[in-house]
């Protein structure tokens, strides 16, 4: 099984989307934080002990770097259950956009977040959390962090302003 690919083509939705984009502060928040945040040193260290994906046989599975922005999405938009994120992905273009999904695209199940944030040990959510939190640093950035449990990454007024 390998990970699903994201659509290289562009859909009429994606076009008259795209129209409409550019008043959406959301979506610009979202641009800035994909921007800032280098995924390919995230994306390796979720694909080290990652065993979904692998196998040749059966459904493409999503990949890990896409169901971690999913987790992302749900702190810092403070989504309380893994169905509204679910809902809010299909819902919202900044959300899709983030995330790399085109317009025609379904999110995934909300199952699907449940067995992914079970794979995710603590451990290696730390890691990465604290390598996020190293590249804002890196960046002058301001980060907020609000108990343990909920990490909120916030840039500082100058940079979303």
């Amino acid at each position: 099984m390998a990970f699903k690919s994201k659509q290289k083509n562009l859909t009429f939705s994606d076009l008259e989307r795209s129209l409409k984009d550019t008043k959406n502060k959301s979506l610009e928040i979202l641009t800035n934080m994909d921007k800032t945040i280098a995924w390919g040193k995230i994306e390796s260290i979720l694909l080290r002990d990652y065993p979904v994906g692998d196998k040749k046989e059966g459904n493409k599975a999503y990949s890990p770097l896409l169901l971690f922005k999913c987790l992302l999405i749900q702190k810092w938009f403070r989504i309380k259950s893994d169905p509204e994120l679910e809902s809010q992905i299909n819902d919202r273009n900044s959300f899709q956009t983030f995330l790399g999904l085109s317009a025609s695209e379904a999110s995934p199940d909300h199952s699907t977040f449940s067995k992914f944030r079970k794979r995710l040990t603590k451990g290696k959510f730390e890691v990465i959390v604290g390598d996020i939190l190293n590249q804002f640093s890196d960046k002058g950035l301001t980060i907020i962090m609000v108990l343990k449990s909920t990490h909120q990454l916030m840039q500082s007024r100058a940079v979303i302003m």
